[in-house]
C-alpha cells in the first residue's frame, strides 16, 4: 500500500491514524510512505508512521532534504536506532541480505551530493526554509519551487504571497482535486491567472464565460485528465466547456482515442529533423518518437539543441556546461575508452563584430582552434516585445492578450468571419498555454501579431469590427 502525502500534509496525530488504521485492516501487506517537508513536520511523521507499523518511509541525503523535498534521512536513521535494536541487524529478502543503513556512510553521501548541489546553486530558487503555510494552500513540494520559477517568468515574483492565496482559491473552485502531476498544473496555471487579472474566487465564477481560462484548466474541466473524485465542479464546468463549444468526456479519456501510427510518425520525425542526422549523425530512437507524439513543442526545442550542439555536450564537465570557462582555465574529459580531450581557453576578442559575434580562441590537445560566438548581451533579439499596441476594454472588437507568454498560433486571419467564442490565438509561457477567444462575433479586421511575437498583458493580439 502506497501512501503519498505530495504536499506534507500528514501530521503526527494524522499518521498514527492512518496508518495504524492500514496496518490493523490489511496486517501482511507492506505500507509506504511518502512525504514532503515543506512545514517542516516530514521527521516526526515519518517515525510515528514507522511506530504504527509502516514498512518504507522516504527520505533524502541531508545535504539534499527539508523544505519542498522530502525530510532528513540521516536524521530517520538515527532516530530509529535508538529506538530498534533491530536496525543494526541485515535482513533477509528472498535470500539476499540486507545491511542496515549506516549514519557514517550516509554523511559521506550526502557530503558527496552537498559538492554536486554547489555546482547547480545559480538555479536554485525555490523554499529558503520550512513554511507552515503549506497547510493552507496545500501545494505539492514537487510543484512549489516549479511554481514559483514561473511565477517570476511571468512577472509575479513580488506577488508570490498572492499566487499561494490563490492557489488555495483556483483549487476550491476546481473542486479541490487530488493535486499531483499533471492536476497540480491545472490548479497552480489557473492561480497565476487569477493573480495577472487581479480575479478572486467569486470573479471568476461571475465573469466565467467572459475569461480566456489557461488551455489546462479547460482541459480538465472537459475530463481529458479523468474523472475527478466527487465529479467536477457544478454549473461552472458547463458554463467553461459551452464556451469553449466543447463536449464533455465521459470516463476515461485514452479510451475514446484513435489508434496512433508510429511508424509513420517515426519517419516524418526523421524526415523533419534528417540535417541533425547528416551533420552530427543523430538517430530518432523509439524514446524520442513517444517524447514527440506526448510533448511536441519540447521535443522541438530539445533536437533543435541538438541540431546545434550535437550530443556531445554530454560529455562536458559540469562546471563547464554551466559556466564560462576563464581564460587560460583547461579540462580534461573523456569521450569514450582511452580517449580524452584536452581543452584550454586562450582568449575571447574585446569587442564585438557588426553582427554581435566574439572571436574565441582556444587548444583542443594543444591545437590552435578559432570559432566565433554570439554575445547575446550586445546582440540582443529585436523581437523580444513586439506588440506595442494596448487593447482598449472599452472597444468590444479589440481582443488583448489575458496572459503574457508567446504567440505560438494563429487560428485565424484578416477578412475571416468569426463567432463569439472561436479560437483566434495560442498563447505559451513556461509550458502554460492559453487559448484566445473571440470576445464578440463579427469580421477580423486584422491580427496584430505573428507567431514568435512576445506579449505582454493587455497587448492588443487581433481587432474584430462587430455585426
Amino acid at each position: 500500500l502506497g501512501i503519498k502525502d505530495m504536499a506534507g500534509l500528514m501530521k503526527p496525530a494524522a499518521a498514527k491514524v492512518l496508518i495504524g488504521a492500514l496496518r490493523n485492516e490489511y496486517p501482511d501487506i507492506p505500507i509506504h510512505v511518502h512525504t514532503h517537508d515543506t512545514g517542516g513536520i516530514g521527521v516526526a511523521s515519518m517515525l510515528e508512521s514507522l511506530r504504527c507499523g509502516a514498512d518504507i518511509v522516504h527520505g533524502a541525503l541531508d545535504s539534499m532534504s527539508g523544505t519542498t523535498s522530502q525530510p532528513s534521512l540521516g536524521a530517520l536513521v538515527s532516530s530509529v536506532e535508538q529506538l530498534e535494536s533491530r536496525n543494526q541487524k541485515a535482513v533477509d529478502a528472498n535470500g539476499v541480505a540486507i545491511q542496515p543503513l549506516k549514519i557514517e556512510k550516509l554523511v559521506e553521501l550526502s557530503d558527496y551530493w552537498d559538492v554536486v548541489r554547489g555546482h547547480y546553486a545559480p538555479f536554485e530558487q525555490g523554499a529558503r526554509s520550512t513554511s507552515s503555510d503549506v497547510f493552507v494552500h496545500e501545494m505539492p513540494g514537487g510543484q512549489y519551487t516549479n511554481l514559483m520559477i514561473q511565477s517570476q517568468s511571468l512577472g509575479l515574483s513580488r506577488q508570490w504571497k498572492e499566487v499561494k492565496k490563490a492557489y488555495a482559491e483556483a483549487n476550491m473552485l476546481l473542486g479541490d482535486i487530488i493535486k499531483v502531476t499533471p492536476s497540480s498544473k491545472v490548479v497552480g496555471d489557473l492561480a497565476q491567472f487569477m493573480v495577472i487579472n487581479k480575479l478572486s474566487k467569486s470573479d471568476v465564477i461571475e465573469k466565467v464565460e467572459e475569461l480566456n481560462l489557461p488551455k489546462s484548466v479547460v482541459e480538465f474541466l472537459q475530463g481529458q485528465l479523468g474523472q475527478p473524485v466527487g465529479g467536477f465542479p457544478e454549473p461552472l464546468r458547463t458554463r467553461v466547456l459551452a464556451r469553449a463549444g466543447l463536449q464533455p468526456i465521459r470516463g476515461r479519456p485514452g479510451a475514446s482515442l484513435p489508434p496512433f501510427d508510429f511508424v509513420t510518425h517515426r519517419r516524418e520525425l526523421e524526415h523533419k529533423y534528417r540535417a541533425a542526422s547528416v551533420q552530427h549523425g543523430l538517430k530518432i530512437s523509439a524514446r524520442d518518437v513517444i517524447s514527440a507524439v506526448l510533448f511536441p513543442q519540447v521535443f522541438d526545442e530539445y533536437m533543435k539543441f541538438r541540431e546545434k550542439y550535437s550530443e556531445e555536450v554530454g560529455y562536458l564537465p559540469t562546471e563547464a556546461f554551466l559556466s564560462p570557462m576563464r581564460v587560460g582555465e583547461e579540462y580534461h574529459f573523456p569521450i569514450e575508452q582511452g580517449k580524452t580531450l584536452i581543452t584550454k581557453l586562450v582568449s575571447v576578442s574585446q569587442d564585438p563584430d557588426a553582427n554581435g559575434y566574439r572571436e574565441v580562441f582556444f587548444e583542443l590537445n594543444g591545437v590552435s582552434r578559432m570559432v566565433k560566438v554570439r554575445d547575446n548581451s550586445v546582440a540582443p533579439d529585436k523581437k523580444s516585445s513586439v506588440a506595442v499596441e494596448r487593447a482598449d476594454p472599452t472597444i468590444a472588437g479589440h481582443v488583448g492578450a489575458s496572459m503574457p507568454g508567446t504567440v505560438v498560433d494563429i487560428r485565424c486571419k484578416s477578412g475571416d468571419r468569426v463567432s463569439k467564442g472561436d479560437q483566434l490565438l495560442v498563447l505559451s509561457a513556461m509550458k502554460m498555454e492559453t487559448v484566445i477567444s473571440a470576445p464578440i462575433s463579427g469580421k477580423m479586421k486584422r491580427v496584430v501579431v505573428e507567431i514568435g511575437d512576445f506579449v505582454a498583458v493587455e497587448d492588443l493580439l487581433a481587432e474584430i469590427t462587430p455585426d
